[in-house]
């Protein structure tokens, strides 16, 4: 358990730290473009699950978690100290932010650009199919797992490219909730908490039934 715990301390603040990251960087440089942000997000991704898949199962997500448990693979109390640790790990990474850059950019904080339901049902599709992407990927026993890094990469990655201007396309309550807290910027918090664990138990859900 202590191994798969440091593995997704390790992911989701790298995770953090990168996404984020990458968005306060091209605020004081304007360098990195919309573009660049959304590829950050999905190549640290990329090379986070298959650096750390092998030992905890590469989640870095708390909706993710509880999308495995709801299907019992994993079990309420391992899942619990996932998604502690992973809330704990955005926070540590938005505060190394803070402390590198200062308040820039919000830290890389989701916020919806028009009305907070627009961006609701934004997170809670935008989670629901990237459930699904892994759960077909690099979880399914037909499944080419070799490659699920990728898929879910560049899932996220497509994600954050076209949904980013608007809802921030977050489908992680910790990444949201890291800069959220460091900056000030929690109006909104609310949505990005919620949206994506149903977005997550929705596809669990709906899996199920396409593999029964």
């Amino acid at each position: 358990m202590e191994k798969k715990l440091i593995a997704e301390f390790i992911g989701t603040y790298f995770l953090v730290f990168a996404g984020p990251g990458a968005m306060v960087i091209d605020e004081i440089t304007k360098s990195i473009t919309h573009v660049g942000v959304a590829l950050t997000f999905g190549l640290v991704v990329t090379a986070l699950i298959y650096t750390l898949g092998h030992i905890s199962g590469a989640h870095f997500n708390p909706a993710v978690t509880i999308g495995f448990w709801v299907r019992g693979d994993i079990s309420s109390r391992e899942g619990l100290y996932y998604v502690v640790t992973q809330l704990l790990a955005a926070v540590a990474a938005s505060y190394t932010l803070l402390l590198l850059f200062g308040n820039v950019a919000n830290l890389g904080a989701t916020l919806p650009i028009s009305n907070e339901m627009q961006s609701f049902v934004l997170e809670f599709i935008l989670t629901f199919v990237l459930m699904i992407v892994i759960l077909g990927s690099a979880v399914h026993g037909k499944a080419v797992k070799s490659f699920a890094g990728i898929s879910i990469g560049a899932t996220v990655g497509l994600m954050a490219m076209f949904a980013g201007p608007i809802s921030g396309a977050s489908m992680n309550p910790a990444r949201s909730l890291g800069p959220a807290l460091m900056s000030g910027a929690t109006n909104h918090l609310w949505l990005y908490l919620l949206a994506p664990v149903l977005g997550a138990l929705a596809a669990s859900i709906v899996y199920k039934l396409l593999h029964e």
